[in-house]
């Protein structure tokens, strides 16, 4: 069945995903909210959710070679609901990270630290994949959530390349990645310099 063409198969597809993303959200707000009534260093900016469109499904299951119905979809796609945390600093995406992981209901299925090794491009990021469980009358069962971590620089990177790179189809990727790259290690060391200012700043007031 090629989802494409089946909106309300989309829909309830799409719903135990749904269900699952919120269920995070909740425990992540509770998370945020505690930082911020306790620290005055919080680390999170902000939170966005999304969840993959039909097109997106497809052209997923496309780019992987794979059968275009919605049992493949659940069997080999592991980001159809995503979470993105936008940190300040690099060391609150580790914080923030280690706190989620230490939520008993969750499962951890995979995690990639894309700072500590960047993607060739220059992407960086902060991933795991989470096991959320979606409770019925009778039954548990997990769904996938992806959870993307980075900070506030990697953010506007990523957005940059998305719109660029990712969303032009006539460009010169060979120089586009040159610049991409350079645009990483300018980003890097700006917000070094914003850490230490920060880190300096604390100390005089303390």
């Amino acid at each position: 069945m090629d989802i494409l063409h089946e909106t309300e198969d989309y829909f309830q597809f799409i719903k135990p995903y749904q269900e699952a993303m919120d269920f995070l959200m909740v425990q992540i707000n509770i998370l945020n909210d505690d930082y911020r009534e306790k620290y005055k260093d919080y680390p999170i900016h902000n939170i966005q959710t999304r969840i993959k469109t039909k097109e997106s499904i497809l052209g997923k299951l496309e780019k992987k070679e794979l059968k275009k119905d919605f049992e493949t979809a659940k069997n080999h796609l592991t980001d159809i609901a995503g979470i993105r945390i936008i940190c300040y600093f690099e060391s609150d995406v580790y914080h923030v990270a280690e706190q989620i992981k230490k939520y008993t209901d969750l499962i951890c299925m995979r995690e990639s630290d894309y700072i500590a090794k960047p993607k060739p491009n220059g992407y960086k990021s902060y991933h795991i994949i989470l096991g959320v469980p979606v409770y019925h009358t009778d039954s548990k069962e997990y769904y996938p959530v992806e959870v993307q971590i980075r900070t506030l620089t990697m953010d506007l990177w990523a957005s940059m390349e998305h719109r660029i790179i990712y969303k032009s189809s006539n460009v010169n990727i060979k120089k586009s990645r040159k610049v991409f790259l350079e645009f990483a290690e300018e980003l890097r060391d700006c917000e070094k310099q914003l850490f230490e200012l920060k880190e300096e700043n604390n100390k005089e007031e303390g």
